[in-house]
């Protein structure tokens, strides 16, 4: 079955910037957008996690995501995450999301209820439904409580619109699996660390938080891997991508460390909305260490091809 839309390079995952009383920042988040489109990511996730939708009303996800679209005028992809707990939320975010044009949705588990693989499918088939978009399936059991297993995509295959999957699983048995029996749907590396096994593994996109404030980088390893063949390269620039990723994910402080990334890159997005704190300066100064040497040993690898 040919896909209706190919997912391909890097996705990024947008943060919400924030103004000092709590509420969105437009100025600032069509500043991410522009930073984004001229440094090389091959596509925009609006909604999702990382742009902390969990602390965003539906409204407010639906305005984000149609400024966003707006300020893309077209130049990339666009993925509208409809995640929620409540189904309505979901639907009414997927129908926002047909409504103003969207390319695709990101369509997640409901955290917390702990569907079966039969309810969950069935969840996932209405939500299609409501968007009649491409669907890009998001597995984060850690987060949702919920894997989508085999009967789940056995029953939501029999819709052409899903179109390819974010593994964050973590499970690497998950990355076999996917590719070898589920070649029709695109495997796409949600796991940051495992990102060059994904790759290995034929996956042709990978939706990276730290693609925020460091794309370039984040855009090398998958042209080494994926356009250009060379895995050698590829470990090399995985090598040095390592030491991010494990300052990101130091517990709870994944999205207030992407934040603070963007804000060194000139676009003040250090403010957080609760339950989550901003880094403090050791935090900071551990990041600003990685990123500088991040960025130089990446530049000296390209610079010999």
């Amino acid at each position: 079955m040919t896909p209706l839309i190919r997912f391909d390079g890097i996705y990024t995952p947008v943060v919400t910037p924030y103004a000092a009383n709590g509420s969105v920042h437009w100025d600032r988040l069509a500043d991410v957008v522009e930073w984004l489109v001229e440094t090389g990511v091959n596509g925009l996730i609006s909604g999702g996690s990382t742009g902390e939708n969990y602390a965003q009303t539906v409204a407010e996800r639906i305005e984000i995501a149609r400024f966003t679209r707006d300020r893309l005028a077209g130049r990339l992809p666009l993925v509208v995450g409809t995640g929620a707990m409540l189904t309505s939320d979901s639907l009414a975010l997927a129908e926002a999301a047909r409504e103003m044009g969207a390319d695709a949705i990101l369509l997640a588990s409901p955290p917390y209820a702990v569907p079966t693989d039969r309810e969950n499918a069935l969840n996932a088939l209405a939500i299609d439904r409501a968007a009649n978009l491409p669907v890009m399936l998001y597995n984060y059991p850690g987060r949702t409580g919920t894997h989508m297993g085999e009967e789940f995509l056995d029953r939501v295959g029999r819709s052409r619109n899903f179109c390819g999957i974010k593994e964050s699983s973590g499970d690497i048995n998950r990355v076999h699996l996917l590719a070898r029996d589920y070649p029709h749907m695109q495997l796409g590396c949600g796991m940051d660390d495992q990102a060059l096994e994904f790759f290995a593994w034929g996956a042709p996109f990978w939706v990276c938080g730290g693609s925020n404030f460091l794309p370039r980088e984040h855009v090398a390893l998958y042209k080494a891997c994926v356009v250009e063949g060379d895995f050698t390269k590829g470990r090399r620039i995985m090598s040095a991508l390592l030491p991010l990723m494990r300052v990101l994910e130091q517990g709870g402080k994944f999205v207030a460390t992407i934040k603070y990334g963007v804000t060194m890159q000139g676009i003040d997005c250090t403010d957080v909305r609760a339950p989550l704190k901003s880094l403090n300066k050791d935090d900071k100064r551990a990041l600003e260490q990685v990123v500088s040497v991040v960025r130089r040993t990446v530049a000296a690898i390209e610079a010999e091809g």
